[in-house]
């Protein structure tokens, strides 16, 4: 049987609790099963995402592969199912899938990731012709992002009136507009729905594909809003948070083939959720004191020079 790793069985308990010890006790069987009916063996160290774990093995008939079983959650529905519309176009290849198990035999790439690279320029590059790559077509019952506009816009008025921060008014409408007039009127286009620089690595088939998608169906510049937010803390090294960040919006949008205002908009929105969120909730990297702080009011000011002047 696998080992789990000490640091995912730590972060998953603390996400999940009982539902969680209960998943990691029978994971390491879930395991040998999938090997046994996919004709798998190990064929190196056992790692781990967020929610799930990476085994890498060798296909007894058809070569190296990595299997994927992650904790049940509606956020892990899709992936499959986005990976069989793109058949390898700017993501990883999909071999096999378990549903009931949520898991996945997909196409062995390297763990090199794109967020290694020091030229912010070439990763926004990169990022942006994956996106346009994989904005195809989406099939049916994928989760359209449009039905959650209702709901994101609800929030924004929750924490604009719960919330101690220090977001203009002006700032907080500019997002609540970007809701009312571009989330409930999104096209049923194939997205990745959490495109950074840690979800794209490097292969051997092609220089760089695409992993984790959430599998939406919306709006292609709303990657790009996700993109330049998970840039953050390179934006806070650069010279001028306001220049950096509208170059990075320039790059994507060129790339990409996009509107850039639309890119621009979904971008705002992004910082203006992610400066609430981290106020209610903490972020990956800080959950309390100076430094959860310090980033907050890096989100404030990122979601200030994003937003139009008028």
């Amino acid at each position: 049987m696998i080992a789990v790793p000490d640091t995912f069985t730590q972060t998953t308990l603390e996400r999940e609790g009982e539902p969680g010890a209960a998943w990691l006790a029978e994971l390491p069987g879930i395991v040998d099963e999938l090997l046994e009916c996919w004709g798998c063996v190990p064929d190196g160290d056992v790692t781990h995402g967020g929610v799930g774990v990476i085994v890498p093995v060798r296909r007894r008939t058809e070569g190296t592969a990595v299997l994927k079983v992650s904790f049940p959650h509606p956020g892990n529905v899709h992936e499959p199912d986005a990976f069989a519309v793109w058949g390898g176009r700017g993501a990883v290849l999909l071999h096999e899938r378990d549903d009931e198990n949520v898991a996945m035999l997909l196409e062995r790439v390297r763990m090199s990731t794109l967020a290694e690279v020091e030229d912010n320029d070439e990763v926004v590059t990169v990022a942006a012709r994956i996106s346009r790559r994989l904005a195809v077509p989406a099939p049916p019952g994928l989760p359209r992002l449009r039905e959650r506009a209702d709901a994101w816009e609800e929030q924004l008025r929750r924490d604009a009136q719960e919330l101690a921060h220090t977001l203009s008014r002006h700032v907080v409408e500019a997002a609540a507009a970007t809701v009312r007039e571009l989330g409930g009127i999104q096209p049923d286009v194939l997205i990745h729905g959490d495109l950074h620089a840690r979800n794209i690595l490097r292969a051997d088939r092609e220089p760089w594909l695409a992993v984790d998608p959430k599998g939406y169906a919306g709006d292609p510049a709303y990657d790009g809003g996700t993109l330049l937010t998970s840039r953050a803390l390179t934006l806070l090294a650069a010279d001028g948070l306001g220049k950096a960040a509208h170059r990075t919006l320039d790059i994507f949008a060129e790339a990409a083939e996009l509107d850039r205002e639309r890119v621009r908009r979904w971008a705002q929105l992004h910082a203006v959720q992610a400066a609430f969120r981290g106020r209610r909730h903490g972020f990956r990297i800080a959950r309390g004191g100076p430094r959860l702080d310090g980033l907050t009011e890096f989100a404030d000011r990122l979601a200030e020079s994003l937003t139009e002047r008028t």
